[in-house]
């Protein structure tokens, strides 16, 4: 019998953990998923108009209601409200809008204490609202730990708390001692602690805020897919659906990375898709033996970053590290299950929480960011202000949705505000190349992320991408 023959069966032990998973994600996969609203078969108006029913649609048809009551709203939603990265995402709600102080510190110096400030702010509004249309989504202000595996990773730890201490942003460093209070893994050395988190349920804050438009009166028809938008009228904008037309008044795009309807936005975005698998439910002491006693969540500060947390069931959430991007940008549900990342998955789990060895895990999927090459959402308008859109968040958009609802709002509307003199929002994202070059870019870019993370060295790739204003933030 070969050594081969005899060690495979030890580093292969990690997939029976995979054997009984479902495919359905899983914070939609409960019996309170609302029935699905009937599709839209009669040709209507409204005043405005919104494409997409995940967080940033629905946010920007509430708020346009609590602006002007009077005001008919419509959302128009291909699938069914938060079927796609609404209800698929980890519920990590960051109060920045930048994808993190660092990589907004890093493209707007001069507006970085504004945009924490927003970004704070905006968090708090969130929080109200919440409250304010009986929203049960779990939110609390759990706080979030960065854990390293590495020195060079603990030394990003500490640039990152000396920038944060420098913008008012609190955190506090944890070493290894330290650390075994908030989670215990023999792979992480230091940690990062910044109470300043949120989490929450993300199916349940996207069936909430359904419900909560429907209440303020807004119209929405779901599986009602727009397929065309001509705004070429004076003053009103028609949509094609399959089986009716819509003329608004005004339209606001939030497609995440669906097609858009505006030829400007496509090369705005690529799709990249991210996985996720949570395991059964655990027992306190399955939780106690890993440290894990709080309710705060956990990320690793590689650039092929995790995340996880625990839910209200007590599993474990272990989700990130790949990040795909099929060639030409093709975005299809096929491509939410991807065995070999699963596989991945399951076994740095294991490697990461030895105590938690036989632990089966329940669900596993996928889902699509709308990644932009700054990392962060952009908006704008388009058909003389007729039309809006938010896009772009680059998964960190759980919090950031509801200040790019906002912003659309104001432009759609012609004020100029505080949030609308942003050059975040006035200057647009670097376009990507056509493919390609594409591919060959973000292929290039994955793997000298994965060196990095290796050996702690950043390669000249990576240093000419920074130059350019496209260095990759986590």
């Amino acid at each position: 019998m070969s050594v081969d023959t005899v060690a495979r069966p030890v580093r292969d032990a990690h997939r029976s953990a995979l054997r009984a998973t479902s495919t359905a994600p899983y914070w939609l996969d409960r019996p309170e998923h609302p029935e699905a609203l009937p599709r839209l078969t009669a040709d209507t108006t409204a005043d405005l108009v919104v494409v997409g029913g995940g967080y940033t649609g629905l946010w920007t048809a509430l708020l346009a209601k609590q602006r002007d009551p009077g005001r008919d709203v419509l959302v128009l939603e291909a699938g069914t409200c938060g079927h796609a990265a609404s209800g698929r995402n980890g519920g990590f709600c960051s109060p920045s809008l930048t994808h993190g102080l660092a990589n907004g510190a890093a493209r707007w110096p001069d507006e970085i204490a504004t945009l924490q400030r927003l970004g704070s702010a905006n968090l708090d509004a969130f929080e109200r609202d919440l409250d304010t249309h009986g929203v049960d989504c779990g939110f609390a202000r759990t706080g979030k730990v960065s854990v390293a595996a590495t020195p060079w990773q603990a030394d990003a730890l500490r640039e990152a708390a000396a920038l944060g201490e420098r913008h008012g942003d609190k955190a506090t460093l944890l070493d290894r001692d330290e650390l075994r209070d908030w989670v215990d893994s023999p792979l992480w050395s230091a940690g990062l602690w910044q109470p300043d988190y949120v989490l929450l349920d993300p199916a349940r804050l996207v069936w909430g805020l359904r419900a909560a438009c429907l209440a303020a009166g807004v119209r929405i028809a779901e599986r009602t897919e727009v397929t065309a938008l001509d705004a070429k009228g004076p003053d009103r904008v028609r949509l094609a659906t399959a089986y009716a037309e819509v003329t608004a008044r005004q339209v606001a795009l939030a497609t995440n990375i669906f097609p858009p309807l505006l030829k400007r936005l496509k090369l705005s975005m690529v799709p990249v898709y991210d996985y996720a698998l949570t395991t059964e439910p655990l027992t306190d002491d399955q939780l106690a033996a890993v440290g894990w006693t709080g309710d705060h969540g956990i990320t690793d500060a590689g650039n092929q970053f995790h995340y996880l947390r625990k839910t209200d069931d007590n599993r474990i959430l272990w989700g990130g590290y790949d990040a795909i991007y099929p060639f030409g940008g093709r975005v299809d549900e096929a491509l939410t299950q991807r065995p070999a990342t699963f596989d991945v998955l399951a076994e740095q789990f294991a490697e990461t929480f030895p105590a938690l060895a036989g632990v089966s895990f329940s669900h596993a999927w996928g889902g699509v960011i709308d990644s932009t090459t700054r990392f962060c959402m952009f908006a704008g308008t388009a058909a003389a202000g007729r039309v809006g859109y938010a896009l772009g968040f680059t998964g960190l958009g759980v919090g950031a949705t509801r200040f790019g609802a906002e912003v659309v709002l104001d432009l759609l509307d012609g004020r100029e505000t505080e949030r609308t003199r942003l050059e975040m929002i006035r200057r647009k994202p670097l376009p990507f190349p056509p493919e390609p070059a594409r591919y060959l870019g973000i292929q290039a870019t994955r793997w000298s992320m994965a060196r990095e993370d290796l050996h702690g060295r950043r390669n000249l790739w990576l240093r000419t991408l920074d130059r350019l204003g496209l260095g990759f933030d986590s």
